[in-house]
């Protein structure tokens, strides 16, 4: 890892990871580190690979190499450590066992390259009696007494498209984790095995529902909590389009200029009451007086009132927010200093940019989601192998030998 980064490289440049990650967590994960200019090299096997959608793979993939190597195949698996001698960090989301079955597991590879990162992101994590259950995000979820919490009420559970095991408890656990530990072994020179599980992350996250259970020694129904519908100056009301406004009224001077606007004084003093009956009381009267006029009516009528009301937003809507725009967070092919797309399955029409502004750095998209295996020979080469050694690697026919003179 280079010592000193130029600031318009990213903060991460000169920083070489290994993401043998699939699907959402890891390669989320990495993306992230992506952006912020670390060498990503997604390694993928010579089956499958990674399998998720077409779409979401051109998404999670830009900024990052690709190479296919069979880590069963012993020319492949020496070339794969020929790899991790110039890497800083690791990431792989298998089950548990698997890399040490392969002969690559956290042990073998830190006494190989002491100051490596190796990040092992699971969804139970390595130990424990439920490590080799197979999950996805809603069992995490389930089991960590998320999806219990998550819904308008406890008969109406709710399967939210946004994966909060996945993303919150495995992409952005493991990324805080993996900058930590690659903070420390530049200090230090020593790496570390970095054990992510899913369900940890989630549940460590659960932090309203177990104020609640503190407080009063059990938690509330989903849709009863203060934040999840038991008040009604906190909650999404219809429109008369059926679209939806999102008030979070929670302070006092937030519902004062709400009521006011409203033209409804007599509510001001049903401020969070504290009595159920009063909060669905005073939440029926809203939706009815919301029921009344149309989203965009509502928007213009509550412009420039500081009550924290929103209009809830379709995606589509929200990529075209002046806010949005203003922020940069809206990527296409034709912004500056994104690569011209190859082909939609790798430079979607539509990206969001790093969700983070640094002084000295500007996020782009330096190179489009690879293609399967496509920087293979390249990364090879840059790791020492010889044609003879890159083609056993890759599977492929020896290079001919040079004819002598």
């Amino acid at each position: 890892m280079s010592d000193a980064p130029t600031p318009a490289a990213g903060p991460l440049a000169g920083v070489k990871i290994l993401d043998l990650t699939r699907l959402l967590p890891g390669p989320m994960c990495t993306l992230h580190l992506a952006d912020m200019g670390a060498d990503v090299v997604k390694v993928e096997d010579t089956g499958a690979g990674d399998y998720a959608a077409a779409p979401v793979r051109a998404l999670l993939n830009r900024n990052k190499r690709g190479l296919r190597l069979d880590l069963k195949h012993p020319p492949a698996r020496a070339a794969f450590l020929a790899l991790v001698d110039g890497a800083d960090v690791l990431v792989e989301s298998f089950r548990p066992g698997v890399m040490a079955r392969l002969g690559l597991g956290p042990e073998v590879l830190l006494r190989r390259r002491p100051r490596l990162v190796y990040c092992s992101l699971s969804g139970y994590g390595q130990t424990g009696p439920g490590r080799d259950a197979a999950g996805h995000d809603l069992n995490y979820c389930a089991v960590a007494g998320v999806a219990d919490q998550v819904g308008a009420d406890a008969d109406t559970p709710a399967l939210p498209n946004l994966p909060l095991a996945d993303l919150m408890g495995g992409a952005l656990t493991a990324a805080m984790a993996i900058l930590a530990a690659l903070f420390d072994a530049q200090r230090s020179g020593r790496g570390r095995h970095l054990d992510v599980a899913m369900a940890d992350g989630v549940l460590a996250h659960a932090v309203l529902p177990l104020g609640t259970l503190n407080a009063h020694g059990h938690t509330r129904r989903a849709g009863a909590d203060h934040l999840s519908g038991g008040l009604a100056c906190y909650a999404q009301y219809a429109t008369r389009d059926g679209r939806h406004l999102a008030v979070g009224a929670l302070e006092p001077k937030f519902w004062a200029a709400l009521c006011t606007a409203l033209g409804r004084p007599d509510l001001l003093a049903r401020h969070r009451s504290g009595d159920p009956a009063t909060e669905a009381a005073t939440r029926a009267e809203l939706a009815a007086l919301f029921a009344t006029r149309t989203q965009a009516e509502w928007v213009a009528a509550l412009a420039g009132v500081d009550a924290c009301v929103s209009p809830v937003l379709r995606l589509e809507e929200s990529l075209a927010d002046p806010q949005f725009l203003a922020r940069g967070m809206v990527v296409r092919p034709d912004s500056a200093g994104v690569v011209p797309p190859a082909d939609a399955a790798r430079q979607p029409p539509v990206q969001f940019a790093f969700p983070v502004r640094m002084s000295d750095f500007e996020f782009r998209v330096r190179r489009p989601a690879p293609r399967p295996g496509e920087h293979g020979a390249e990364l090879l080469r840059e790791a020492g192998l010889d044609p003879a050694a890159i083609a056993a690697a890759l599977g492929e026919p020896a290079p001919p030998h040079p004819v002598p003179a």
